[in-house]
Order: structure tokens, then C-alpha cells, then sequence
């Protein structure tokens, strides 16, 4: 019974040496690193211990010797007279009983066993190094995906959602797998995917989230086919030619613009390959999607005029200023550069980043009447601005003149003015005429100066009489 008991005992103890065999084995299966997991499960034992000691502080600390083959576990307690906090603090008494040699204010450490774990803190040791292991997982993902961004990687389809068409896949990269969701705006229109396919995808992007690394697929990016050529094209892969620009629309049309330093190497020929071979392999991978190879030219009203092939261009006349440009091709090939819902012009605007005016060759006098119009509409707003300053100058300058008079006038003296109101001693104001004839009709003169007057009419009449 004793033996059993011993064993039973033993059994409860850390094994150091099957501790460091688990380490090096979860390193070797999954690639987290020893100092890793050292750490996590130093953080977990001391959570443990702390969740059945609510006191304990930051005096928990682990000693692990990987030569040794021993993990230990201490708390470290202040010798003191009285103990006041058990957790941080032990009497002398019981610290020499451990340590001989111990004083008033030592810090002893006292040795913890694990078999004392209560099931609550073992419990909560083991979430937290699968918590870490999980971490370190999401995190060697994360960083080796996050290296594989723009780039083509293989991916085998897993799943595919019947009601919408999303497509989950299995990618790998060195070893390390992760699933990726291919929505249905990243697929090619018509496209048929089965669960059990192996494709080609792009990596957009990698973000990290809660539950792992989110691996960001597309099949419509343009960088896919810019992918796909420099797997199929030795020259491009080893920098010989080089992609400058790319206009997609996934599952119809592509337009591509190669340029080579060199001038022995005909890019648009090394593109195409021999008999066709290698852009061949793109478009069956695009799945017959049509591809234009273009060559890129520094002069702008070049490489408009070969971004709109294969329509035959006239003249192209670059506008710097608005970045645009207009572009006359002969009366039978306006809709050959327009292209299907206006498909070519758009994507050669994309491949050259300018806005394109196409009209034909019989409707170029629009462009002189258009101008025309345009240089009338300047004129006429800088007439009338010109006219609205001129009118605003003559008020400015009277409203000048009058400040200037205001400022340099001196004040009005209140003296002379009621000398000019009042009139002078002796002298009487000028009546109005209303006043005269009231005064004339109250005036005894005028009384009598009216009646002689009167009188005198009949005296002229008996002189007549007596004549």
C-alpha cells in the first residue's frame, strides 16, 4: 500500500522530463517555437495558482531547467514579526522551517506543488496554453500568407454554396494550410466551379481576425493574368519584359501593355510565343477570355492609338491638362474603336489612364465648332468680368471723395449759424405771400388806396357825357 501510495504521489508530480518532450514534440508537429510555448505555459500555471489564491500578486515565478529535466514552481514571501497579508508575507517561525538561515525582512521562496491545483485552476491552465497554441497558429498563418499577398496560389475547392455560388477553398503555401472564401463578385461571370477542382486564384489580401487569418481570393483581379503570364513567359519572370499596364473585364476582354529594354527582344512576340502556345495557355486558364497585347510607347498619342487596336486610328491629339485626349479614325472603323457597348475605348482609357474623345473623320468639324463655342463662352465671361470691375471703380472713387471732403471739412460753428437763422436788430423776415395779402387785406392804406379808385370811374364817364 505504501508503494502505491508513493507511486499514486509521484504520478501527481511535474515530469520535467516528459514537459520538455511535449515542447519539442509541438514544435516539431506544428512549428511553434519552445520559447513560445515556455511562455504560455508560465502565464498559465501562474493564472492557475492565482485563481485559488485571490491574494497573490506578482511574487509567482517559475523556475524550468531543460538540462536538468526540472520545472519548479515558488512564490517569493517577505519574513516579517507579524503577518498581516499570508500571501506575501510569512513569520519567522515558519520561514526558518523551511530556510534556517532566515532574518526579519528576507525574502524567502517558498516551493509550490502542482498536485495542489484545485480542478477549477487545472482547467484553467489548459485553456490557456490551448489559447496559445492557438495563437501561435493563426500567427505563423497570418505571416506566411501575409508574404504570399498579390501573388497566384492553388487552392482545391472544398465547398460550394448552392443558394449564391460562394466557393470556400483550401490553400497551402510551405506547409502551412488555411480555407479562403471566393465570393461570388470575384468569380468569372459564367464560370462553373465543382467541389473537388483544383484553380488558380490571386490573393488580394490578408487580414487578421478573431478566428484565424482571412485570406482575401479573387479570379477577376487583373494581377491574375499578370500572374499567369510570368509563369507562362520566361522573359517576364526574369525581367527581360515588363507588364506596365492592365485593363480587365473578367470573361470578356483583356488589354495588356509589354515594354522591353532590350532591342533584340520583340516583347509582343515573346508574350505570344511559339505559334501562339503561351497566350493560349492564359486564355484557356481565363477560360477563352480574349486577350490584346499591346506595346507600351512613352509617346501618348502612340500608345492611344495602338491601345485602340485593332481599329485603325487617324490622329490622336493629347491634352495634357485634363489628361485626355481626342482621336479621329476613318468612317468605317467608329465602331470597331468604340467596341461592343463601348467596351475597346473603355478599356484602352483604363490601359492608358486617358479620357478618350473618338469621332470619326466626317464629324471632326464638331471638335472646331466645339472650341469655337468654348473660346466664345471664355471671351464673354471676361468681358463681363472686365465690365463688373470697371463699373465697380467709379463708386469706389466717389465714395473716396466724399470721405476725403468729410475728413477735411472742419466743424460747423454753432455760432454763426444762429447769426445766419436769426435776423438782425431792426429788420424784419420776408413775409411768404400767404402772410402779404393777409397783412394787404387788415391794412386800413389798403383800405383807402382801393376806394379812390372806386370813385374815380364815374367822374371819367360824366366827362364823356359832357363831351
Amino acid at each position: 500500500m505504501a508503494k502505491r501510495s508513493a507511486k499514486a504521489a509521484k504520478s501527481n508530480e511535474l515530469d520535467g522530463a516528459e514537459f520538455f518532450a511535449a515542447i519539442a514534440l509541438i514544435e516539431q508537429e506544428k512549428g511553434i517555437p519552445k520559447s513560445y510555448m515556455m511562455e504560455k505555459i508560465t502565464q498559465a500555471l501562474i493564472t492557475a495558482y492565482k485563481r485559488d489564491h485571490e491574494g497573490i500578486t506578482d511574487n509567482v515565478m517559475i523556475d524550468a531547467n531543460e538540462a536538468a529535466g526540472t520545472v519548479r514552481m515558488f512564490v517569493k514571501k517577505d519574513v516579517v514579526e507579524e503577518v498581516d497579508n499570508p500571501y506575501t508575507e510569512i513569520s519567522l517561525t515558519e520561514a526558518r522551517a523551511s530556510l534556517p538561515t532566515a532574518q526579519i525582512g528576507d525574502v524567502v521562496r517558498m516551493e509550490i506543488k502542482p498536485r495542489n491545483f484545485g480542478r477549477i485552476a487545472a482547467q484553467t491552465a489548459r485553456q490557456v496554453i490551448i489559447q496559445g497554441m492557438r495563437e501561435a497558429e493563426h500567427n505563423m498563418i497570418y505571416d506566411m500568407f501575409s508574404s504570399k499577398e498579390h501573388e497566384m496560389l492553388l487552392g482545391t475547392v472544398t465547398r460550394v454554396d448552392p443558394r449564391n455560388g460562394a466557393v470556400s477553398l483550401r490553400i497551402s503555401s510551405n506547409g502551412e494550410t488555411t480555407d479562403a472564401y471566393l465570393s461570388p463578385s470575384e468569380q468569372v461571370r459564367g464560370e462553373v466551379i465543382r467541389e473537388g477542382e483544383r484553380i488558380k486564384v490571386y490573393v488580394v489580401e490578408v487580414r487578421r481576425a478573431s478566428r484565424g487569418p482571412q485570406v482575401l481570393i479573387s479570379r477577376t483581379h487583373p494581377g491574375l493574368v499578370k500572374r499567369l503570364f510570368e509563369l507562362e513567359v520566361p522573359e517576364i519572370y526574369d525581367g527581360t519584359v515588363e507588364i506596365r499596364s492592365i485593363a480587365r473585364e473578367a470573361g470578356s476582354r483583356t488589354k495588356i501593355a509589354v515594354w522591353s529594354a532590350d532591342e533584340n527582344v520583340d516583347p509582343i512576340g515573346a508574350c505570344v510565343g511559339p505559334k501562339g502556345q503561351r497566350v493560349n495557355n492564359v486564355v484557356a486558364e481565363l477560360l477563352n477570355e480574349k486577350v490584346d497585347i499591346i506595346k507600351y510607347n512613352d509617346d501618348p498619342a502612340v500608345y492611344i492609338a495602338a491601345a485602340l487596336s485593332p481599329a485603325d486610328v487617324l490622329s490622336v491629339v493629347p491634352r495634357e491638362e485634363s489628361k485626355s485626349c481626342r482621336v479621329m479614325v476613318p468612317d468605317d472603323q467608329l465602331s470597331l474603336a468604340i467596341g461592343k457597348e463601348g467596351q475597346n475605348a473603355r478599356l484602352a482609357a483604363k490601359l492608358t489612364g486617358y479620357k478618350i474623345d473618338i469621332k470619326s473623320q466626317s464629324s471632326a468639324h464638331e471638335w472646331e465648332e466645339e472650341d469655337a463655342a468654348a473660346a466664345a463662352e471664355a471671351a464673354l465671361a471676361e468681358a463681363q468680368a472686365a465690365l463688373e470691375e470697371d463699373d465697380s471703380f467709379p463708386e469706389e472713387d466717389g465714395l473716396e471723395a466724399d470721405l476725403a471732403d468729410s475728413m477735411t471739412a472742419g466743424p460747423a460753428d454753432p455760432e454763426e449759424d444762429s447769426r445766419e437763422a436769426e435776423p438782425a436788430v431792426g429788420t424784419e423776415a420776408p413775409a411768404t405771400d400767404s402772410e402779404a395779402e393777409m397783412l394787404e387785406e387788415d391794412s386800413p392804406e389798403a383800405e383807402d388806396s382801393a376806394a379812390p379808385a372806386e370813385v374815380s370811374q364815374p367822374e371819367e364817364e360824366n366827362s364823356e357825357d359832357t363831351l
